[in-house]
């Protein structure tokens, strides 16, 4: 399968997405991007470990945290390239069905190892770009 049918299968299949990196300001892109997915009726888990709270959900500090409360399909990144392989195996250690790396973002390793357990895995786009424009 390439990232082409991934973005299309992931707009149609997920509707929870943990999102690695939410910044509670919000003038930051992670906000802005949650927001918007947020108003299309999809449900936001902040992963932030400075925060309790952003946009009117609990934010946990970590994906195997949030796991323990509650059931994430999509595991969205804001960090860094070189930070990616850590956020790959939580989201595979939860069981997460994918893996969406955003715009400027990309790791090739942590990438194979998500696919290599299953995940499907979007790297270098923005999901609320590939959402508005799929609608």
């Amino acid at each position: 399968m390439n990232q082409a049918d991934d973005v299309r299968n992931i707009l149609r299949s997920c509707r929870t997405v943990a999102v690695v990196g939410l910044s509670p300001k919000p003038h930051r892109t992670s906000y802005d991007v949650a927001r918007y997915m947020q108003k299309q009726g999809w449900r936001i888990i902040p992963i932030n470990p400075n925060a309790t709270e952003i946009m009117g959900e609990k934010a946990y500090p970590s994906l195997l945290e949030a796991a323990r409360h509650e059931r994430i399909e999509l595991v969205n990144v804001f960090r860094n390239s070189e930070d990616v392989p850590p956020v790959a195996a939580e989201a595979i250690a939860i069981g997460a069905q994918a893996l969406w790396l955003q715009l400027g973002i990309a790791n090739a390793a942590a990438a194979n190892a998500a696919q290599t357990a299953g995940l499907r895995v979007v790297q270098n786009k923005c999901l609320m770009v590939e959402h508005a424009r799929s609608v």
